[in-house]
């Protein structure tokens, strides 16, 4: 059996760094296929993927994650080397532990003990990875469902392994996500000499009133299951750089993260009709980066709560907070889909770590859940 620490520190050790996958996906090929996962990859442009899968049944449990990593940031500011994993009071150092190396390993394992003292479970297993979603997430996990989708392979409950939960393993588990919806906009002025005024439009003057409308705007009261939607502008950026000329033109990029009582088509109606109202010559371009998805009951929640009750001996919260996932991509096919993996204290921060005991934790957790499922 494979040790669930020694798997994370085997996967921390390669140098991932989006959308680099770094041999983690060939070492995990490599032990789902000794248990009889059918491995397929799939490249597309520069993000490989992975769908491997142990048997032709329904119904179909699947894990997905990623194997890429964000980058390192300075390695000197780092006290252990991002990309050697090391062992430290207790607590397992290097970029990706969290973020979701960890996960994977403590997939993998429970998977190993699984299929061993089950050999012929009901359904079949399947794992999906990517090297893309800390990118742009435009070859990972969305192209995999588009061609599962084109074949009829149909997902019925899917495990991600972000790392949801907030103090201890399994405390929280995200059930759930927000919609994203980004605007970049550009209003158009006309540059000029700031002691002239007369002969120049500031589109900063212009735009002030608009961004602050929208940024006091009641866009909705939200409901049980996520909180109201927010509007908050990220980067907004004119000028020269002189202290005596007005801008021409104001750049301003901001986020919707937005609740299931508002449509993206919505808040993008909502948007035009304020920057409209102004009077703004502006441009603007719309990303949709995710719609909401909720998996509020079913056979998921009730293992993943059973399960984290039993190998923990507390309660979980289910929650819609936080960012994206690779969540919001499967969910629409019809899969029920939960979110559960270690502490997210220091994901994406230098010194990134996982607390080794939650590996282990988890691993048991995962176990259970699929012996609820499939045994």
């Amino acid at each position: 059996m494979n040790d669930v620490i020694s798997l994370a520190k085997d996967l921390i050790n390669r140098r991932s760094v989006t959308p680099e996958d770094a041999g983690c996906q060939d070492l995990m090929k490599g032990l789902l296929g000794e248990l009889g996962f059918a491995n397929e990859t799939m490249v597309f442009e520069d993000t490989t993927n992975l769908w491997s899968r142990r048997g032709t049944d329904g119904p179909l449990l699947c894990f997905a994650g990623h194997t890429d990593v964000v980058p390192s940031g300075p390695e000197s500011a780092w006290q252990t080397p991002p990309f050697v994993a090391t062992e430290k009071d207790g607590y397992l150092h290097g970029r990706g532990a969290a973020d979701m190396k960890g996960s994977l390993a403590a997939m993998l394992a429970a998977t190993q003990r699984f299929v061993t003292d089950y050999p012929a479970h009901q359904g079949s297993i399947a794992y999906l990875i990517t090297s893309d979603e800390e990118g742009p997430f435009i070859n990972g996990t969305t192209r995999v469902i588009d061609t599962l989708e084109a074949r009829n392979e149909k997902i019925t409950w899917c495990i991600v392994g972000e790392p949801s939960s907030t103090e201890t393993v399994g405390d929280v588990v995200k059930n759930g996500r927000r919609g994203s919806l980004t605007g970049d906009l550009t209003v158009k002025g006309i540059q000029g000499h700031v002691a002239y005024p007369h002969l120049a439009r500031n589109p900063v003057h212009d735009a002030a009133p608009a961004l602050a409308e929208m940024a006091t705007t009641h866009w909705d009261n939200g409901n049980a299951s996520f909180p109201p939607t927010s509007f908050q502008i990220s980067n907004i950026n004119g000028g020269t750089g002189a202290g005596n000329v007005i801008p021409g033109e104001l750049h301003v990029c901001f986020n919707f993260r937005f609740s299931t009582e508002v449509t993206d088509a919505e808040l993008v109606s909502r948007s035009l009709t304020i920057l409209d109202k102004h009077e703004l010559d502006y441009e603007i371009k719309w990303t949709y980066n995710g719609q909401p998805f909720l998996t509020d009951s079913g056979e998921l929640v009730a293992a993943t709560q059973q399960a984290i009750e039993a190998q923990t001996g507390k309660p979980t919260q289910l929650s819609t907070a936080g960012g994206t996932s690779d969540g919001r991509f499967i969910a629409p096919t019809g899969a029920q889909v939960v979110e559960l993996g270690p502490v997210n204290a220091t994901i994406h921060k230098i010194d990134e770590n996982v607390k080794m005991a939650d590996l282990i934790t988890l691993e048991k957790i995962y176990y259970d859940i699929m012996v609820r499922l499939l045994a």
